[in-house]
């Protein structure tokens, strides 16, 4: 396995050879043969390894065993414990999702931290065809049916394309020795269940289960090569607008092409939508109809689709002293400063009578029954029909700021002014109020 193993660097991973490298080490038999594996083959590495505290004496003892093996071949080492139940309990998480969040954050901020180029973790291609069953029996897309990337950023799994026996086989040829979770021979776990009860016997009408599931990945990764690129064509013409609230996709392209869910779903799918028959109806349907997910939201604004994520409101009043000169605001700055006379015109400056100004000043966002003195009109507005005759999107009225003299609106930002604070001939002081 050695030599399959220095060939397969050679051939698909070269880069590994000068980059420094941390090991993801539970003290099992794959990570143990990758450490080995490595540090014959004279990689730059060190070991991590994480105790999540579940199995007792158990946890403690891998630990040592790793602790003992970074000594014999003279490797730097780290572990860090963790409260995996407190945090699965803190975040609504199960203790094996709570497992992987806290060692791949970890893995994260210690390569972050100390300089290491590449994350090795130890999967194989038993693993490959687990994960890709517990896809399959959930529901999922082409993506997750192409199985587990080699390469995934800063994280490498050099073992891929070696089955669970064939490190078994090495491990047992040159005397290495490991751990075993006790946890791996419970089948309350979906994976366990799997690697126990199903895919032996997948492997006993095909011996070959392993070669000819590579083969399957091999033929999706070039269908998803092909989705992508279809994918993206459509993508290039459909995006019209970004900026940092959201992005605008123009609906009529989604319509053009022969299964717009299936676009829709590769274009949104990233961003944690599960209904997808509602996407799709987003299409056709009224304008301000939004679809949420965890972290996102797709509302219809006429011939859009207009993606934002989904941020906590900000309800708190923002105050504005007399002297202040400028003000820090989650949308950027206002700058304060008197003026002799009107000069620029521009959307994000107005100027005002300063003696009309009741202070502090008030910076929010907008309140049912909302009403101001558009300027250059006569009479009053609701804001609600100012923002309708404007055609402002859901999301353009929900980030529009007010800048207010107690409950006065003096400046819809970058947007209108309120005639009853303007600046007329009797006018003594004159207040430039400029948004940046």
């Amino acid at each position: 396995m050695q030599a399959e193993f220095q060939n397969h660097i050679d051939n698909k991973l070269e880069f590994l050879k000068e980059g420094k490298i941390l090991i993801a080490v539970s003290g099992g038999v794959d990570s143990t043969v990758l450490t080995h594996l490595c540090h014959s083959a004279k990689f730059n590495i060190s070991l991590a390894h994480c105790n999540f505290n579940l199995r007792g004496h158990e946890s403690d003892a891998d630990e040592e065993f790793v602790l003992e093996l970074a000594e014999s071949l003279n490797l730097e080492v780290f572990v860090q414990r963790f409260d995996t139940e407190t945090y699965a309990q803190e975040h609504k998480r199960s203790i094996q999702m709570a497992a992987r969040e806290l060692r791949y954050n970890w893995f994260t901020e210690l390569a972050e931290q100390l300089g290491y180029d590449y994350i090795l973790t130890a999967h194989h291609a038993d693993d490959n065809l687990e994960t890709f069953l517990i896809n399959f029996t959930r529901g999922t897309g082409l993506e997750g049916l192409t199985g587990i990337p080699e390469v995934n950023g800063d994280f490498v799994r050099p073992l891929l394309p070696f089955s669970s026996k064939t490190i078994m086989s090495y491990a047992k040829a040159n005397n290495i020795k490991w751990r075993d979770d006790s946890s791996n021979a419970s089948v309350k776990y979906l994976r366990n269940k799997l690697r126990h009860e199903v895919i032996p016997i997948l492997k006993e009408i095909n011996p070959s289960l392993l070669q000819s599931f590579q083969t399957t990945l091999n033929n999706l990764n070039d269908t998803a090569d092909v989705v992508e690129e279809s994918t993206n064509a459509v993508l290039k013409r459909a995006i019209e607008t970004i900026d940092e609230n959201h992005v605008a996709y123009k609906i009529s392209e989604f319509k053009k092409v022969n299964n717009s869910k299936a676009y829709l779903f590769q274009v949104f799918q990233g961003y944690g939508f599960t209904e997808w028959n509602d996407v799709v109806d987003l299409l056709d349907a009224e304008t301000g109809k939004q679809v949420l997910s965890n972290t996102h939201r797709l509302i219809k604004n006429r011939e859009h689709l207009l993606l934002s994520t989904i941020q906590s409101e900000i309800s708190e009043e923002i105050l504005i002293s007399e002297n202040e000169s400028q003000k820090e605001t989650p949308f950027g700055m206002l700058f304060f400063d008197e003026a002799d006379s009107i000069s620029d015109s521009d959307s994000n400056i107005i100027y005002v009578d300063k003696d009309k100004l009741k202070f502090p000043l008030v910076l929010r966002k907008k309140k049912e029954g909302d009403i101001f003195y558009p300027m250059g009109m006569k009479g009053k507005k609701k804001l609600s029909k100012y923002f309708k005759d404007e055609k402002l999107s859901l999301l353009d009225k929900e980030n529009t700021w007010l800048l207010c003299s107690g409950e006065e609106i003096v400046w819809v930002l970058n947007k209108r002014a309120d005639d009853r604070f303007k600046v007329e001939s009797n006018t003594k002081q004159i207040l430039k109020i400029q948004s940046k």
